[in-house]
């Protein structure tokens, strides 16, 4: 078996309405061998993966996908389960998927859901090796394909503290993102409603304040000029200065890193000179180039807290214990602490809740000072601590005291949250007993650390856990209404999709958003272009929902990106579906228009079915019948004709249509007529003659409603909305110049010409000279089709080829020459292989009186070469 394609689709696609991954997958001389002609195979795939029983499939009942297999399916059905099944023994709970063959004898498109991208991609591959193992009877260590799924779900995992925000933002329906691969910077919401956290510090967290938790003499000096309780301690530059800070505070001493964290470098309980310069030389080897200093401090005693404030408000309180293990009265030091390494729930560094005990010197010094070594038998019940600090990433474990804390206390914390100025804040308290205030006890705040992890808190080793990460989230969005969501249009069909694009974004930019813009040519922020090229798919996404100031986002959605990438947004506020007409068949196993128009609906299924509108063009069947079945929310309809039966029934209920009535744009709702504008006055109308822009216009009234936009906006809109490059690149540009009219567009397969005649017939009123190309990748017929039509349009045709895709050089001008050549008009055809050299013929060909139809692909280009330019008089031609 081979894997042909193998990708995430991030949103809803072709195949689900969630992310999915997609795999083409060749199984080649095994079409021959459904699994029912494989003895045993529903038998020793069971046994290897037990769990693959609850799969249902398409029987409905436990065991259904193995009855499949022994009534016979194929090895690609089994990769899909199989896919499924590794990603919930790694720990993604997942259950759809789907396995459909294609147009070509032996190869299937197979999809299934993912949580974790990487995870999802590697579960495909290690399926098909398995798959293939078992028709082929082979071993399978199905625990080194665990180990490895497990190897690239760590790599790829969020950390706890991250992961619980993640995971509460979710909870809200919040959007979410990673934006740096390999970190955990995180986005939150879309555009200007997003919040910004990389691990547990958020975008709100003062600079000021970091630098305050980073400089820990810095922390103490603020505390202690409020009042706070804080050790007594000394900056040491050298040796002989942390020997007189030790003979001036009086023993016990800590020593400590001035910059540090997560318990780095710090040594407490020190009662010696020998144990001092052990500690001193482990601090020193922390310090920062910026920061050439140790902390020589009292040790306080009491036991070690962490204090969590978020928003202002205590949130947590846990005690930490330094790692420890506790005798059996039979067991060594070292293999108690082995045995604690295997507890599920110690990982490596911070990717679990708990850390693995590592010996090292600071453990060899404790295990010293207590008069024991690693093979020393504890007695039982006796505790022998392996570290000096209680930090969770060196081992230590916690204890839930939230429930303990005294008002007092509490106060105090918070209070210290606000002294430094951090949002989210953990601060690090020793104490006796956190049920009394601090001035009855020894206590004192050791530290204060930004981006406090939260592991301790969400599973406590002992305790309540605590939902700080909720917290968070609820900080970052209070009104607990808010998703963190700004409104999403996203807009597609076969032809009219980047003009009714750019009008709904001038429309919505009229009423005074910021709209971020997604389509064919560029994204645009608030009008200004950040990217060129074809972003009418995912990528456009992306870029405009992460962009802080954008209020609205309008889309562009085109076939080709739902079907390589899916959507890249999990639902949007409106939905367009202008069209659907043959293009592009043949293509990603599209080959039928029906094919065709579910891809379409997928934009249209993708509107939230609560306070989300569809709309739908009700003059083009297809649209009817399956973008009606498909759409949810409201549905505003718009269509040339007012009086169409089949919209009857909706307006009785009140529902809404945009239509065109006595020469105007006018919003129907049940018996309310609303004059919009006059078609006459809309520039991209040409006065009626573009029927097809009488239609994108209504479609982006229709959006403008569904979003609540003012009539008066709506109409100032459409009147401000010229067919000029700066305003529609590529799209209807019309010129005029010593007699000669021209005009510009993308207009690349027949349903867009036949739609773009009228405006030709009503423009070109003597010779038309037409320039004209399309992509290889179209189907032959589709061709020759587009040669014939250009031939009833032009009385003098050329073209050109700049995008072959696959076919040989010429040959996609040859078929389109040949179209026109064969289709009985009265029209001249030639090629010229080179698009600015066919421009150049045609402008070279034109007179006054001639009308130049451009079907370009360098809108630029062509658009320069006619500035400026004189065409010769009739007189010159004919002397010519």
């Amino acid at each position: 078996m081979r894997i042909l394609e193998h990708r995430a689709l991030r949103g809803p696609n072709y195949y689900s309405r969630y992310p999915a991954i997609y795999m083409r997958l060749d199984i080649d001389e095994l079409e021959k061998r459904p699994s029912d002609k494989v003895s045993g195979i529903a038998e020793e795939l069971e046994n290897l993966i037990p769990s693959i029983h609850d799969h249902r499939c398409s029987v409905g009942e436990p065991g259904g996908f193995l009855q499949r297999v022994r009534a016979g399916t194929w090895a690609g059905h089994m990769v899909e389960h199989v896919a499924i099944e590794l990603q919930n023994l790694v720990g993604f709970s997942v259950g759809y998927g789907k396995t459909v063959d294609s147009y070509e004898r032996g190869i299937y498109n197979i999809v299934y859901r993912y949580r974790d991208e990487a995870t999802g991609l590697a579960a495909g591959e290690v399926a098909v090796d398995i798959v293939q193992k078992l028709y082929d009877g082979e071993e399978i260590d199905l625990q080194a394909h665990i180990d490895h799924l497990k190897e690239v779900r760590d790599a790829n995992a969020l950390g706890p503290s991250t992961g619980s925000i993640v995971d509460a933002a979710k909870a809200r329906k919040i959007p979410w993102y990673n934006l740096t691969e390999g970190t955990s910077y995180t986005q939150l919401g879309h555009g200007i409603k997003q919040r910004r956290f990389q691990a547990t510090v958020t975008d709100a967290s003062g600079i000021i304040g970091h630098s305050i938790a980073d400089d820990k003499e810095w922390t103490k000096q603020i505390l202690d000029d409020a009042g706070v309780p804080v050790p007594k301690g000394q900056l040491c530059y050298s040796w002989e200065d942390a020997q007189a800070a030790a003979e001036w505070i009086g023993w016990p001493v800590v020593t400590k890193p001035l910059s540090g964290n997560h318990g780095r470098g710090v040594t407490t309980g020190i009662a010696s000179m020998e144990d001092l310069k052990s500690g001193y030389d482990a601090a020193s080897a922390r310090v920062r180039e910026d920061s050439q200093a140790v902390i020589v401090e009292r040790y306080l005693k009491g036991e070690d807290h962490r204090m969590l404030v978020i928003g202002g408000k205590l949130v947590a309180a846990a005690r930490r214990r330094p790692a420890h293990v506790r005798g059996d009265g039979k067991s060594t030091i070292q293999q108690l602490i082995d045995r604690e390494n295997t507890d599920p729930r110690r990982g490596v560094g911070h990717e679990n809740l708990l850390t693995q005990i590592k010996v090292d010197e600071q453990t060899h010094r404790m295990l010293e000072q207590a008069g024991n070594t690693l093979d020393t038998v504890l007695p039982k019940g006796e505790i022998a601590f392996l570290k000096s600090t209680a930090n969770i990433s060196t081992g230590g474990t916690a204890t839930d005291l939230t429930d303990e804390v005294h008002p007092e206390v509490k106060f105090a914390m918070e209070r210290i949250g606000r002294l430094v100025g951090l949002d989210v804040i953990g601060i690090d308290l020793l104490a006796e007993n956190l049920s009394i205030p601090l001035e009855q006890q020894s206590a004192g705040i050791v530290e204060v650390n930004a981006g406090p992890g939260f592991r301790m808190h969400m599973s406590p080793t002992h305790g309540t856990s605590r939902p700080v990460g909720k917290h968070v989230v609820d900080m970052l969005f209070p009104d607990p209404t808010d998703n963190g969501r700004i409104p999403i249009t996203a807009i597609t069909g076969t032809n009219g999709k980047t003009t009714t694009t750019r009008l709904t974004t001038h429309i919505l930019r009229q009423a005074g958003n910021s709209v971020g813009m997604g389509c064919t040519g560029t994204v645009e922020i608030d009008n200004h272009i950040i990217l060129r090229g074809d972003y009418s798919g995912p990528a456009a996404a992306q870029a405009v929902l992460r962009e802080p100031t954008v209020e609205h986002a309008v889309l562009e959605v085109a076939r080709g990106g739902i079907m390589r990438r899916g959507l890249g947004f999990d639902e949007c506020d409106v939905g367009v579906l202008l069209n659907i007409a043959s293009d592009h068949l043949g293509e990603r196993d599209i080959h039928t228009l029906e094919e065709l128009a579910r891809c379409k609906t997928v934009v249209v299924d993708a509107v939230k079915p609560e306070g989300g509108h569809c709309v739908l063009n009700a003059d083009d069947p297809l649209v009817m019948e399956h973008g009606t079945y498909w759409a949810r929310g409201e549905i505003i309809y718009f269509t040339m004709e007012p009086d169409n039966p089949a919209l009857a029934e909706h307006l009785a209920r009140h529902r809404t249509v945009v239509t065109v009535r006595n020469g105007w744009i006018v919003m129907l709702r049940g018996k309310v007529t609303v004059q919009i504008v006059e078609v006459n006055d809309v520039p991209i109308a040409f006065e009626g003659h573009a029927p097809f822009n009488v239609q994108n216009a209504m479609a982006a009234a229709a959006v403008a409603i569904a979003h609540g936009v003012e009539i008066d906006d709506i109409r100032a809109g459409l009147l401000t909305f010229h067919p000029t490059p700066a305003q529609m690149p590529g799209r209807t540009n019309y010129f005029e110049a010593d007699g000669v009219k021209c005009l510009i567009d993308y207009g690349h397969n027949v349903p867009a010409l036949q739609a773009l005649e009228p405006l030709v017939n009503g423009l070109g009123l003597q010779r038309k000279i037409g320039v004209a190309t399309a992509p290889g990748n179209r189907r032959e017929e589709d061709l020759v089709a587009l040669g014939a039509q250009l031939a009833k349009m032009c009385d003098t045709l050329f073209v050109y080829e700049t995008d072959a895709r696959g076919r040989a050089e010429g040959e996609t001008a040859k078929l389109i020459h040949d179209g026109a050549a064969g289709a009985g008009e009265a029209c001249k055809a030639e090629t010229i292989m080179g698009e600015q050299e066919a421009v150049a013929r045609a402008i070279d060909e034109a007179g006054p009186g001639d009308f130049l139809l451009l079907l370009v692909d360098d809108i630029e280009g062509t658009t320069e070469r006619l500035k400026g330019r004189s065409f010769p008089k009739r007189a010159e031609l004919a002397q010519g």
